[in-house]
């Protein structure tokens, strides 16, 4: 099967863009949307995933470089940008140099601070197309019931302070906005061991790539 070229990935009828800003814009969790590095980027990223502008994958990936969620707590992956750690396309294995080890059966879209990633199951458990977290006190992937524009919504709209409240502590705001570009907190103990909280475990920042070695094992 033959690779769509960019224009024919680009639906200029159909294209989801202004969905997406006024989702963001009507929602309650603050974000920030991070310009991509070049529009060649944003046309190599979109013909690399092979997705079309009128679905949201497709339209983050095309017009910006990332979307960075709740005062920097969760960075949502686009064509990659200023202060964005990687792209759609280095996290998954579709282009070199890659920012971490693809995994086999997932697209990998966000990652937290806590040091937990979003993946679009593409196959590797089975064929929901739902999105999976990896989570830091379970350190295994566990079913959202959203797609990616579920996933979306949900970033923009959703609680995400019950979601996060067991790995969160209070100040954390102020603690995120102390990391660079790739960074996320290890927690000491861990989040997934009795004694590891957010509250009561020091934290300290470490490599996203660091962190990814837990989920990409499992």
């Amino acid at each position: 099967m033959h690779a769509l070229t960019i224009d024919e990935l680009l639906d200029k009828e159909n294209h989801a863009w202004e969905e997406v800003r006024n989702i963001l814009k009507e929602g309650q969790n603050p974000y920030s949307i991070v310009s991509a590095e070049s529009e060649s980027a944003s046309g190599d990223t979109l013909y690399r995933l092979q997705v079309s502008t009128k679905s949201y994958l497709g339209t983050v990936a095309y017009e910006t470089g990332g979307i960075v969620f709740d005062h920097g707590w969760i960075t949502l992956l686009g064509a990659g940008g200023s202060g964005i750690y990687g792209s759609l396309t280095s996290w998954n294995g579709l282009q070199e140099p890659a920012s971490v080890p693809a995994l086999w059966g997932m697209l990998i879209v966000a990652y937290d601070a806590a040091g937990g990633f979003f993946g679009l199951n593409t196959g590797r458990f089975g064929n929901d197309g739902q999105i999976y977290y990896f989570a830091p006190d379970t350190l295994a992937w566990e079913p959202t019931e959203k797609a990616y524009s579920g996933f979306f919504g949900w970033l923009a709209e959703g609680d995400l302070e019950l979601f996060y409240q067991t790995f969160r502590w209070k100040g954390w705001q102020d603690d995120v906005r102390k990391l660079q570009p790739g960074q996320v907190f290890a927690y000491y103990p861990p989040l997934w061991t009795k004694e590891g909280s957010g509250e009561t475990s020091r934290k300290a920042p470490i490599a996203v790539a660091e962190a990814w070695e837990s989920a990409s094992s499992k």
